[in-house]
């Protein structure tokens, strides 16, 4: 694990100079070593997390004949696999590293090697005599990966953002189609960021460029897809997710350092310390460390997940640490949580992270989390509602007019407004903050800015039911800009490497073969998400967290935005940016009706002012 930086221009002078300052942006994210090469095309770059291989795993590494220099972020759990393939075909290595093993499969494979990666990761890989350089991201896209553009051309890349700020004639300059798509998405769902000129290479994409004519290309290597198997049988399909679930959180577990686990009160988390804790408990290999595993929890004063949380520990006997904080702490680090985040994202719970993280990084250079069981399995609440609105289909549409017309809210007014529209009018993914109408009377821009279309996602899926839909939407959408962006940035902010064993390929090869009825399941007290992971490890966790329904990360911002934080929202009001391209009066209201209990705006104050403090970290210095 680590973070890489790249200059692919020739004409930069000094690029010892710039690619040094480049990288020295981003030593969190690998704070034990670095690594550098340089020639008249390229500057390249790297900050080492040592992880795996920690005597000879340094980069960058070079084939013998120096023809291939590989710089690379991120865990290749099936690379002891592929190395003995590529000992059967005369390779030959000189490190223990996965580092060098993706560079012999590309030396073997081509681009092909990319959909055989079990993991996550970005890298490039230098040819030093075409000068061509090939960079590639995971196929979930948990690993980031940004590139610069000037007249028309990549000039460089890096794993954060920030990385530019040192780039020769780089102007950090706001890009509103961004801001105006991160109003209801919550994240900035584009792939052009909020910085003009700068882009993100999207998950499962690479991109070859020749160096010295500067000519690329970005293309697409591997493509989700949901093929519901409808002859899957229940007790062998519950069996096969224990077995894919129990060899990918082993796979996850290889290190050479302390490997710990997120712990809420949840399913997902809790499937995974299960998991690890019987691994450990019959664990020969010298790679995967015995005896307890450490499990870390945060919760806020107001409300806490940290009994739930502390049920399980107590179950499975792990070495269970728990924090809480507070409004003023919370409020205190958000500008600071904001410059590691690089873009805003207005998710309450990714701070939440940052405080178990720093906490974590004192006992474990490793955490596994479960991040991605709800996208693959099925797990948010909001899945079910296409069941529900087929139980309200006989309701008159000039019925659900007169109750969706009534001027004041009340709970389930949006609910009724859904059952008249088409999914793809309304569903933009699992957060929507300010809608069509509330943006349009925000926002007063430059009036070019046009809201993402999701037409072709929903296109890719239209013979699938509805729920399924969702899924392919939120992986696609959700799950890379918000879920996955906020778990790599809180969690290298602190050099703490985060691994995912929901979002391994072999779980993922599993999850899209799932029919509808082994994901949803009706009850008479509802409806149950993940219905067959919950089943496949019944008796195995406890019965309490097994049941539990999806409640999300609780923040308690409704309560923390009381009169007395002037000083917040003074910073959004007074924010310059905030100021030339939003009505004003409207914010006003929103914040006087909130403050005085009128109605609940805290994620939309949450929103404009993580903005605010982005404009201030970033662009107003």
């Amino acid at each position: 694990m680590c973070g890489i930086s790249g200059i692919l221009d020739p004409k930069i002078d000094q690029k010892e100079e710039v690619i040094g300052e480049m990288v020295k942006l981003i030593t969190h994210r690998g704070p034990d070593d670095d690594g550098f090469f340089v020639d008249k095309n390229v500057g390249l770059g790297m900050r080492r997390l040592a992880i795996i291989d920690l005597k000879t795993g340094r980069q960058p590494i070079t084939t013998k004949d120096g023809k291939f220099i590989i710089f690379f972020n991120g865990e290749i759990y099936n690379y002891l696999e592929l190395r003995n393939e590529l000992i059967s075909k005369k390779h030959k290595f000189e490190t223990q590293s996965d580092t060098e093993v993706i560079l012999h499969m590309f030396m073997e494979y081509g681009e092909n090697m990319l959909p055989r990666l079990r993991g996550m990761f970005t890298f490039c890989i230098y040819n030093t005599e075409t000068k061509k350089i090939f960079i590639a991201r995971d196929i979930f896209g948990i690993k980031p990966l940004y590139y610069l553009m000037q007249d028309n051309k990549i000039v460089a890349f890096s794993s954060e953002i920030k990385s530019f700020m040192s780039f020769p004639n780089f102007k950090a300059e706001v890009n509103d189609n961004a801001v105006y798509n991160y109003l209801s998405f919550q994240y900035n769902p584009l792939s052009e960021t909020f910085f003009k000129n700068v882009y993100k290479l999207p998950p499962a994409h690479y991109l070859h460029m020749d160096t010295e004519t500067g000519d690329a290309e970005i293309k697409k290597y591997w493509f989700l897809e949901f093929k519901p198997d409808q002859n899957l049988k229940k007790e062998e399909t519950s069996k096969k997710i224990f077995e894919t679930m129990e060899d990918s959180v082993k796979h996850h577990m290889i290190a050479d350092v302390p490997v710990g686990a997120f712990l809420s009160g949840g399913i997902d988390s809790s499937i995974i310390t299960t998991l690890m804790q019987k691994i450990r408990g019959k664990n020969t290999s010298k790679n995967l460390s015995a005896g307890k595993v450490k499990t870390f929890t945060v919760g806020f004063t107001d409300r806490s997940e940290s009994e739930e949380a502390k049920q399980t520990s107590d179950f499975l006997h792990t070495d269970h640490t728990e924090i809480l904080i507070g409004a003023d702490e919370y409020f205190k680090i958000l500008p600071k949580a904001v410059y590691h985040f690089d873009e805003p994202i207005a998710d309450p719970s990714a701070i939440g992270l940052y405080f178990v993280a720093r906490e974590a990084k004192k006992h474990v250079k490793v955490v596994l989390s479960g991040e991605g069981s709800d996208e693959l399995f099925g797990g948010y609440n909001i899945y079910l509602e296409p069941f529900a609105r087929k139980n309200l289909s006989w309701v008159p549409k000039d019925i659900v007019e007169i109750f969706t017309n009534i001027s004041f809210e009340f709970f389930g007014k949006n609910y009724l407004k859904r059952l008249s529209m088409k999914m793809q009018d309304w569903y933009i993914g699992n957060a929507t903050v300010f809608n069509k109408s509330e943006v349009n009377s925000l926002w007063k821009g430059m009036g070019t800015e046009k809201m993402l279309s999701l037409r072709s996602l929903y296109k890719n899926v239209s013979g699938l039911s509805e729920s399924t839909q969702m899924q392919y939407i939120d992986i696609h959408t959700w799950l890379v800009g918000d879920i996955l962006a906020k778990a790599d940035k809180m969690t290298m902010a602190h050099s703490l490497e985060l691994r995912v064993p929901f979002l391994d390929m072999e779980v993922a090869k599993l999850a899209t073969t799932l029919p509808d009825s082994f994901k949803w399941h009706n009850t008479a007290t509802g409806g149950v998400t993940k219905y067959l992971l919950r089943e496949a490890f019944k008796g195995v966790i406890p019965e309490s967290t097994r049941n539990r329904k999806k409640l999300g990360f609780p923040t308690p911002l409704k309560g923390w935005f009381t009169k007395d934080r002037i000083d917040l929202y003074e910073t959004i009001l007074e924010n310059p940016y905030i100021k030339s391209r939003m009505n004003l009066e409207v914010i006003e209201n929103l914040i006087l009706d909130h403050v005085d209990k009128k109605s609940d705006n805290s994620r939309k104050i949450y929103l404009l002012l993580m903005l605010a403090l982005w404009y201030n970290n970033f662009i107003q210095k």
